[in-house]
């Protein structure tokens, strides 16, 4: 017999054997289990002390037999006709997987270096401030994932297709507990050697990976795309191209802009970052610290409702790291990361803020007026990139107020709800370091005004999270596309351009690795619908 249970389990015994628990739920001699398997697992912190809450399928009085996973039909695809994958993110990765289980010959094209390499640029960022636009954060093999944690949480209910992603990734060299874990989470220091497996098996199969390829020009005749042109002058062709390039590539919306194909503005949701003492919040959230045996880092989720906003947090990062995620000297952008143990010392978030397509421009207006700048002349009709230069103008505005070298403008959280200048800061997990700054000079007055509002309200959910012990680091503005690239819903080719298929994050189709990887496998499949390749 088989049966599948749920049980609530205190955290010192959730890693031990489970047998003797499953026995008493089902009311038998734990000598009749047979085997046990972990379906899925939680954390619920609400209780004193918290509990895991488990699903898990236990065979009584026969054997199991073994389970049929996942696994990819790759096959040799050297001589085969190719398609164009520009971009070697999520999105891009699994783009190619699925075209090579298709019999296509996947050419990926990344603007920046491969995995190792990568890994120089970003700590020459993090050390010195020094920005490679090609290879930072954002961009190289890998995507904006890669150092950026590796969470893999989705709300995405087609649990097939989310299930199939994290088992190639485990395939990949990812820990099993992916695939059990109700939030699951990779590590800054196990993605990249994920990544590059990936990489290898797509290489395996015959297919191409072309680092330092940055695309700067659609290659088309008669309606239809035959090929790109990158930056150095090279031509690639292919009767197909998936445009995977993520939701920093602003030089792609403006090529298409110059090229005439329709972009639509997009709702975002820009910030701050607040960081904490983790054992401030493993108090907050397990009434002790440190925290008892068995227990993560603590965690929360949080969202309110101001002045017609979401205020909320975004990729909470317990036992992590703030790091710069700029692109471009002359900008400052933050973002956050955990190690696969989640033990450093601090817990940081993004706190962000709901700005909506309707009130874009008029937000964009307005701070540009406050910096005592004149406004781009095209924020005044109807223009899709206007929440793109919204964020430029912040992440500008934010490198003016850190002075330099990536260092970011911070405060004390207390003195920023207070409108107050910090005389001093608390210490800071950003490696380039922090500048005292009046961050509502950095943010346009609306989010200042909602930020505020939301903090104040977190303050009263969560009993200690308003502290001189935080800290608030700007500016949190790339959580997602501010564009987004339309497609045919029939045939998910741009309605302009056959044979262009924009996929992923920067398409505005996903938002987060595994939602790209899904988008990126949905893509591919197009491709292989739409034929040709002889």
């Amino acid at each position: 017999m088989i049966r599948d249970l749920e049980l609530r389990v205190p955290a010192t015994q959730a890693a031990g054997p489970l047998a003797q628990a499953a026995a008493r739920a089902v009311g038998v001699a734990v000598s009749r289990i047979r085997h046990v398997t972990l379906l899925r697992r939680s954390l619920d912190a609400r209780p004193r002390p918290a509990v895991f809450q488990l699903k898990i399928r236990v065979w009584i009085d026969e054997e199991p037999q073994p389970e049929r996973g996942f696994s990819l039909d790759l096959r040799n695809v050297a001589a085969a006709a190719p398609v164009l994958v520009v971009g070697a993110g999520p999105a891009g990765l699994f783009a190619a997987l699925k075209l090579i289980e298709g019999g296509r010959r996947p050419l990926i094209l990344e603007r920046g270096k491969e995995v190792r390499a990568r890994r120089r640029d970003v700590a020459l960022l993090s050390r010195d401030g020094i920005v490679d636009p090609d290879s930072n954060y954002c961009f190289g093999e890998g995507g904006a994932g890669t150092f950026s944690d590796g969470k893999l949480y989705t709300r995405s209910t087609k649990r097939g297709e989310v299930a199939r992603i994290l088992s190639i990734l485990v395939q990949h060299g990812a820990a099993a507990d992916i695939l059990v874990d109700a939030h699951p989470h990779i590590g800054t220091n196990r993605l990249p050697a994920v990544v590059q497996a990936l990489r290898q098996t797509i290489v395996g199969c015959g297919a191409d990976v072309i680092f330092g390829a940055r695309v700067e020009a659609l290659l088309r005749r008669d309606g239809r795309i035959f090929g790109v042109r990158t930056g150095d002058g090279r031509i690639f062709e292919g009767d197909a191209v998936v445009l995977a390039t993520g939701h920093s590539a602003r030089d792609i919306y403006t090529m298409l802009g110059r090229e005439k194909l329709a972009l639509e503005p997009k709702p975002l949701a820009m910030g701050v970052r607040v960081e904490h003492p983790q054992d401030l919040i493993d108090r907050i959230q397990y009434g002790s610290a440190p925290r008892p045996e068995g227990l993560p880092a603590a965690s929360y989720s949080l969202l309110h409702r101001s002045q017609g906003r979401g205020v909320y947090s975004f990729c909470m990062c317990p036992g992590g790291v703030i790091c710069p995620a700029t692109t471009a000297s002359g900008e400052v952008v933050v973002n956050g990361w955990s190690p696969s143990r989640r033990n450093s010392p601090w817990a940081n978030s993004g706190i962000v803020v709901e700005t909506t397509v309707e009130d874009a421009r008029k937000v964009a207006r307005n701070f540009a007026h406050d910096l005592a700048r004149d406004p781009a002349p095209d924020l005044e009709g109807d223009d899709a990139l206007a929440g793109m230069r919204l964020q430029a103008s912040i992440e500008e505005a934010a490198a003016d107020a850190g002075g330099g070298r990536a260092m970011a403008p911070a405060q004390r959280l207390l003195d920023f709800l207070a409108g107050r200048d910090s005389a001093s800061l608390p210490a800071c997990s950003y490696p380039p370091g922090v500048t005292a700054a009046d961050l509502s000079s950095v943010l346009p007055a609306a989010l200042t005004s909602a930020l505020r509002d939301g903090f104040r309200e977190f303050g009263r959910k969560m009993a200690g999270f308003l502290t001189e012990e935080a800290i608030v680091v700007g500016v949190e503005t790339r959580t997602s596309a501010p564009v987004r690239i339309p497609r045919d819903p029939r045939t998910s080719m741009h309605p302009q351009l056959e044979g262009l298929f924009p996929c992923g994050e920067g398409a505005g189709a996903a938002g987060g690795i595994v939602s790209a990887a899904m988008d990126g496998e949905r893509c591919a499949a197009a491709v292989l619908a739409a034929g040709s390749g002889n």
